[in-house]
């Protein structure tokens, strides 16, 4: 099967981000992990609801720190990213913070994960969270792993940038300093740019510029959710992103970040769907 040049350039991309991002001492710290300290932040955790106990599965886990997270805090957790040098990663914090009976890694893309894990039916949760539905081109394909993994019972639990904040971006800025144009709401084409930096360290010079990402519109998400059978029991809109998505956008002493001023659009959402009992 020919791998799509969308899978090539973002995983080339993304492995190439792994060792930056674990150095990175303010986005992606690993201190409050290694102290037993850490916790998932707010808006996903509300969306999650108690997991002690649970069984979750986390998809594009990155290098696996908000899953470990998870299985400080009483869960099991199987991770799925597909980038290899990120699960290698994750094993390895797993290993060092005595977590690996807990907290166990696969390669694969979303769409193969089936392949990988042979377990459906059999978590508790489905996690996905912040800045990973922009990097999936089929979203209909998407909610339909989801439903593959969940108990009858189980939910979805889904925080993310907000599509209506995609829309803006630092790169043509206003007069007054607020972001410009970047891609169009209803657009649903993949944006391909080039980008050198990394948004944790702004002095790293990436190689693998090139990457694939596709703007979805509410609608698309809450569609592509229920057509695949799982029942919206939550959906929120809210003020604040976990990173500073403009320049413009200032700490609010949380980890999140806001507008300085008014609250001008919804920078994030959350969302929980439920597979029927």
């Amino acid at each position: 099967m020919t791998v799509p040049e969308w899978l090539i350039r973002n995983r080339a991309n993304w492995d190439e981000r792994v060792p930056i991002h674990l150095k990175s001492p303010t986005m992606y710290s690993l201190a409050p992990l290694r102290a037993g300290t850490a916790r998932t932040e707010p808006i996903a955790a509300a969306a999650l609801g108690p997991i002690a106990g649970q069984k979750i599965l986390h998809l594009q886990c990155h290098f696996g720190l908000d899953s470990l997270v998870l299985a400080q805090g009483g869960a099991e957790v199987v991770g799925i990213d597909f980038s290899a040098p990120a699960i290698a990663a994750a094993r390895n914090l797993a290993t060092a913070l005595g977590l690996a009976d807990r907290a166990r890694f696969l390669v694969s893309n979303v769409y193969d994960a089936a392949a990988v894990l042979a377990e459906p039916a059999s978590f508790d949760r489905v996690l996905v969270s912040w800045g990973a539905l922009c990097w999936l081109p089929d979203l209909a394909a998407w909610a339909r792993v989801v439903a593959h993994f969940l108990h009858p019972g189980g939910w979805l639990a889904l925080a993310d940038a907000h599509p209506a904040a995609y829309v803006f971006d630092n790169a043509t800025k206003t007069p007054d300093g607020m972001p410009g144009w970047y891609m169009p709401y209803l657009g649903r084409a993949a944006l391909v740019e080039d980008r050198i930096e990394d948004y944790a360290d702004p002095a790293a010079v990436l190689t693998n510029t090139r990457t694939h990402e596709w703007l979805h519109p509410i609608a698309d998400i809450l569609t592509a959710a229920i057509d695949a059978g799982l029942r919206v029991e939550r959906f929120q809109e809210h003020d604040t992103a976990r990173w500073p998505m403009f320049d413009c956008l200032i700490g609010d002493g949380s980890g999140n970040y806001r507008w300085p001023d008014k609250p001008w659009l919804p920078l994030s959402f959350s969302l929980r769907a439920a597979r029927p009992a």
